[in-house]
């Protein structure tokens, strides 16, 4: 080995820095059960990646504020004083809305993510592994208001000494929710410690075979499921199903299968193999969803009735 790194001096240099990479991809692998049993293995956003996708989002903000200001200015300016009146109210109502609701907007659609996180690869997650609820949102994005606009108000504080004294108190104060990502492992705002959540990458990636078309052993007619039966689980139960039988190790598909069959009161056969039991079920549970929604009846998830 020693000769190998003495003749090769690049590519021991290519291997240490392999290594070291290697090991920084570690530090941010976190594994996450769901309340379904099912176990997924994520990577935590580091604070230059949010850092970036924030400022991404501020300066979208800062533009659709500059056009939705010139386009109320131009449509008022024909109104004389009035129109001035008018138009600065509107304006007030543009940015208020963009400021307070840009995030939580974004970040509540199906993507749970802002144009600046998807430019990243990035979304919000729970860290319970459970769906993301609109409580969640609206608390991460309202602590923003201490943890960075804050510290903004307190930089453009001016006055006398005692305004200062104050203004750097509280720039201090402030700061700390500021750096606070930068020093706990995970990269969590106070708004994620507060609403139970943190960022992750979630990459786009090309779509794998159809689990229901390609697997061999979900052989139709074995398994006949009523309709309560299939009914028992929703769209958000579909995917961590999928995620199990794509990604999970024998041991945790064992136990998923076990899990659904108490859920559906299911008696195993002698003989029953739990992945052709969780294949038979996924493609009714996908094709009896898919049905439901041609009717316009989308069923999120279990508690969904």
């Amino acid at each position: 080995m020693s000769e190998t790194t003495a003749l090769n001096p690049k590519a021991a240099a290519s291997r240490r820095a392999r290594l070291a990479r290697d090991t920084r991809e570690a530090k941010r692998r976190r594994d996450l059960v769901t309340p379904e049993g099912a176990r997924l293995e994520l990577k935590i956003a580091n604070a230059s990646e949010r850092a970036g996708a924030f400022l991404i989002d501020l300066s979208l903000q800062f533009l659709s504020i500059l056009i939705g200001v010139l386009i109320i200015a131009f449509a008022t300016s024909r109104m004389g004083f009035q129109g001035w009146q008018i138009g600065w109210a509107l304006a007030s109502v543009l940015v208020f809305f963009l400021r307070n609701f840009y995030f939580i907007a974004f970040e509540l659609g199906r993507r749970a993510a802002t144009p600046g996180k998807r430019a990243l690869g990035l979304r919000v997650a729970a860290r319970s592994g459970g769906r993301l609820t609109a409580n969640a949102v609206f608390a991460r994005n309202f602590m923003r208001e201490v943890e960075v606009f804050l510290p903004l108000t307190f930089l453009t504080m001016g006055g006398d000494s005692l305004n200062a004294t104050i203004g750097l108190m509280g720039l201090i104060w402030s700061g700390i929710f500021l750096l606070f990502p930068i020093f706990n492992k995970d990269k969590l705002r106070i708004g994620d410690l507060i609403a139970g959540t943190w960022v992750i990458h979630a990459p786009k990636a090309k779509l794998l075979p159809d689990i229901a078309a390609v697997s061999p052993s979900a052989t139709p007619g074995v398994f006949n499921f009523s309709p309560a039966q299939i009914d028992a689980y929703g769209i958000h139960e579909l995917h961590v199903l999928e995620d199990v039988l794509r990604r999970s190790p024998p041991e945790v598909k064992a136990a998923v299968a076990e899990r659904i069959r108490a859920k559906i009161g299911w008696t195993a056969q002698p003989g029953e193999e739990d992945l052709p039991f969780l294949e038979a079920y996924y493609a009714g549970l996908r094709r009896r969803l898919e049905q439901r929604m041609l009717l316009g009846d989308k069923k999120a998830d279990k508690f969904d009735s």
